[in-house]
C-alpha cells in the first residue's frame, strides 16, 4: 500500500503531518508506538494521537495494547495476528492462523500472549 493508495480511497484531508505519519506506517515492518517515532516526526504527542484517531476512524491504521498499556499501530492491509512476549513484550506479526472463525461474530484482531524465542 502507498500513500497515493491510501488518498484515492478515503475522503479526508491530507495535511503535511499526516502524509508524513502515514510514510513511517508504511514503512515499518511491524507496529509501533508513539514512543518508537517520536524522534523521527515533527508532531508533538497530541497531534500524533488526533491524526491516529483519524486513521483508525478512516479504517487506514488498525491498533492495540500490548502488555506495558501502551498502543501499538500499523496500516490496516490484512487482519492477521499478534505475537506479544510476556517477559520482553516485544510484537511481532504472526501469519494469519487458518479456519478462526466464530459462529455469529467478526474477528478484527487476535493477540496472542507467551514466551518469545529470545526469551525461552
Amino acid at each position: 500500500m502507498n500513500i497515493a493508495d491510501i488518498k484515492n480511497s478515503k475522503n479526508i484531508r491530507f495535511t503535511d503531518a499526516r502524509i508524513e505519519l502515514l510514510e513511517i506506517l508504511i514503512h515499518e515492518s511491524r507496529p509501533i508506538c508513539f514512543e518508537d517515532i517520536k524522534q523521527r516526526i515533527k508532531m508533538n504527542k497530541a497531534t500524533f494521537y488526533r491524526n491516529i484517531a483519524k486513521f483508525v476512524e478512516e479504517d487506514i491504521v488498525s491498533t492495540f495494547e500490548s502488555n506495558d498499556k501502551k498502543s501499538y499501530f500499523e496500516i490496516k492491509v490484512d487482519t492477521h495476528p499478534h505475537f506479544i512476549c510476556n517477559h520482553c513484550h516485544a510484537i511481532s506479526c504472526v501469519s494469519p492462523l487458518n479456519n478462526i472463525t466464530l459462529e455469529g461474530y467478526t474477528i478484527d484482531s487476535v493477540i496472542l500472549k507467551g514466551t518469545c524465542k529470545l526469551c525461552q
